[in-house]
């Protein structure tokens, strides 16, 4: 071999590296930030009271035992202002200021009470969740379909979607 392919045959193995070099110096700050991604927090529906227990006698206590809870699966707190819980009858609910932290529940009782933290309260003196069919849809701020739970021979075809229904 030639001096001159010598050297030629070395320049070519330091590019080589140094391109080699450049595409790992690439890569791991890419890798990096996937891993400092945070998990997104999924928020669904998951139990309904839709039959409160005892008789349907339309008293507070009995309309509070009617509820839909919501919970948090992630770690990160979302922000549920302006999101909508309703029926198939199109009667709803819309949060108001209400931020559920990660991995948290909230309670959403049909009627009078006073908000707290792991329980809100539509304030209705009337039922919303029908006993025999009906389904629940949580939707965000923009109107995007969330999460649903049914149950019943419900007008929408189907069933069970969302998360465990009580009865």
């Amino acid at each position: 071999m030639s001096a001159f392919a010598s050297v030629t045959a070395r320049r070519l193995a330091a590019a080589a590296l140094t391109a080699g070099a450049l595409v790992s110096a690439v890569a791991v700050p890419a890798s990096a930030a996937d891993h400092a991604r945070h998990e997104r927090s999924r928020v669904q529906i998951s139990a309904v009271q839709y039959d409160s227990p005892g008789r349907d006698d339309r008293s507070n206590r009995s309309l509070n035992q009617e509820w839909v809870e919501i919970t948090n699966t992630g770690r990160r707190s979302v922000n549920l202002d302006g999101w909508t819980l309703e029926d198939e009858d199109g009667r709803t609910y819309t949060f108001d200021h209400y931020r559920l932290e990660g991995r948290a529940t909230v309670r959403i009782h049909t009627g009078i009470g006073r908000d707290t933290d792991t329980d809100l309260y539509q304030d209705r003196r009337h039922y919303v969740w029908d006993n025999r069919s009906d389904t629940a849809t949580l939707r965000n701020d923009r109107g995007r379909f969330i999460d649903d739970e049914s149950w019943g021979h419900h007008r929408h075809g189907g069933g069970h979607h969302g998360g465990r229904h009580l009865r």
